[in-house]
């Protein structure tokens, strides 16, 4: 039987505010998501005025960070032509995403879930995740 540490809904709230927090910081209108160690959406906010597209976008990029345990940014560096990853962005029907912006949450060297944000540059919207994730760490 298998034990698995996952963030909770709560988790999710606290990533959100320190990611929601950093985004009025900056004045962009974000999307952000939250996903479980599995890469399922726990906890979702769509901050007024963010860009409609960047829903999805977001979710991915929290599904990425979660499933394969690494920034989205590292993949987006890995998946250049001639990197071990190239293509990658086009497996799972597209899901995969790699530009910056997702991030895992790892508790005790575990990665518990994923934060995605999206609606700024790929720099922002990597800056309001760590956001999260250190307010997240900190309430720990």
């Amino acid at each position: 039987m298998l034990s698995i540490k996952r963030l909770s809904l709560e988790d999710a709230r606290v990533l959100i505010a320190g990611a929601r927090e950093k985004a009025e910081e900056v004045g962009v209108p974000m999307r952000i998501a939250v996903a479980d160690e599995s890469g399922q959406l726990i906890a979702f906010e769509r901050m007024d005025g963010g860009k409609l597209t960047s829903t999805i976008i977001a979710q991915d990029k929290a599904y990425t960070a979660a499933g394969a345990k690494r920034t989205t940014e590292s993949y987006g560096e890995a998946s250049q032509p001639g990197k071990p990853a190239y293509g990658i962005n086009s497996a799972i029907g597209g899901r995969l995403l790699v530009v910056a912006g997702g991030i895992p949450v790892a508790v005790d060297g575990e990665v518990v879930g994923a934060i995605g944000i999206s609606s700024g540059t790929p720099a922002q919207d990597s800056e309001c995740a760590r956001a999260g994730v250190e307010r997240f760490l900190a309430s720990l």
